[in-house]
């Protein structure tokens, strides 16, 4: 396998919004994402943007056929589809119950308050809660307590 680019993970996840560019803002205020590039076009959206949280990545850009490109037609927020999820996002954070009650104060709805979870001594031991962003997406927040034996 050849490797990645040396300024790109092996894998990233793109999600949909109806507001991109608010929830690029919200998504660092309230997670602690950090802007890498935002590209934005005309009438104020999202042609392409990278949001990086330690060595991990995330695009965010529109929902619909964005920038006249009717390939991105499936592109829908959950708000749009009654609130479901195709996918939802994992990421490791240093203190998860602080991280916590930052995502809460900036309106993310807690669905699992912070609890440990021990998969056993030969597998590992996380705490983690999770929540619902500002349209929708499910996100787990975890830090890991113990790794495997």
């Amino acid at each position: 396998m050849n490797p990645a680019p040396s300024d790109w993970p092996r894998i990233s996840s793109s999600i949909h919004y109806r507001r991109p560019a608010a929830a690029i803002d919200w998504l660092c205020e309230a997670f602690g994402f950090e802007v890498r590039l935002r590209i934005d076009g005309a009438d104020g959206e999202i042609v392409h943007s990278e949001l990086s949280f330690g060595e991990g990545l995330i695009m965010v850009g529109g929902e619909g056929a964005w920038n006249n490109n009717p390939e991105r037609s499936f592109a829908r927020s959950p708000r749009s589809v009654g609130g479901a999820n195709t996918q939802s996002l994992m990421v490791y954070v240093d203190d998860v119950d602080a991280h916590c009650e930052r995502a809460r104060a900036a309106g993310a709805v807690i669905l699992t308050e912070p609890k440990d979870v021990d998969y056993g001594e030969e597998y590992w031991s996380d705490r983690g809660y999770s929540c619902e962003d500002v349209e929708g997406h499910t996100w787990y927040f975890a830090q890991r307590l113990r790794s495997p034996a």
